[in-house]
């Protein structure tokens, strides 16, 4: 598969060695591109010049990407990029880095963005995934729809605690999909009792979200665990 990864700093050049290692054809674009990036990144076909000017994508021979990734740390260039690469060089998928997260509702098909990765939004997820028992954390939300993937710690006082996840009736919009028990995944079956302590994973729809709070911590107050 061939990737193109606009952006060369501490973020872009993470992904393109993760990415090198499983074998792809990557392309890097930055304004500055020095021997030392050069010699880190063996392998690695270098375009130095702004992605944002077409001669440049054309230089990387970005029409033949099957993705493009946009991880400047400037929202602005990768919403440009982003929108080229789509409209311009039909590229099938476009990944693109929020910075801001006030800057996130500009990441969509308007902007040719097929996945926006929030690194803020991701940390303060993490954050609340870490301390939060009985409350939902959204983890992320999945490109072109609103459905989320949430997660939910039990508490001790769920009312859920010792029912199967099978006699369970849960929101209309919200699916099981997994369980972390002890820090070890599991998929949820309908005859796997749930425990204090849990962490569930859901698919759902977000209107739906508070229902699933209420029935699996009723009445509970948000609290460090």
């Amino acid at each position: 598969m061939k990737i193109v990864i606009v952006g060369a700093g501490s973020v872009g050049r993470s992904i393109a060695r993760e990415l090198m290692e499983k074998g792809h054809r990557l392309v890097l674009i930055d304004r500055k591109v020095t021997p030392e990036r050069r010699t880190a990144l063996p392998g690695v076909q270098w375009v130095c010049g702004d992605a944002a000017e077409l001669g440049v994508l054309r230089e990387a021979a970005i029409e033949e990407a099957d993705v493009l990734v946009a991880a400047t740390g400037d929202d602005k260039v990768n919403l440009v990029v982003s929108l080229l690469a789509k409209t311009e060089f039909l590229v099938p998928r476009t990944v693109a880095r929020v910075s801001h997260p006030d800057n996130e509702w500009m990441f969509g098909p308007m902007w040719g963005v097929d996945v926006a990765v929030s690194t803020p939004r991701m940390i303060t997820a993490l954050v609340e995934e870490a301390v939060s028992v009985g409350r939902v954390v959204r983890l992320f939300q999945f490109a072109g729809s609103d459905t989320q993937m949430v997660e939910i710690t039990l508490p001790a006082s769920s009312p859920a605690v010792g029912r199967t996840v099978g006699s369970m009736r849960w929101p209309t919009g919200c699916v099981p999909v997994g369980i972390v028990r002890d820090g070890r995944p599991m998929a949820p079956t309908p005859h796997d009792a749930l425990e204090s302590g849990d962490e569930l994973l859901f698919i759902a729809e977000p209107a739906e979200v508070g229902a699933l709070e209420r029935l699996l911590a009723p009445g509970d107050e948000p609290h460090d665990g």
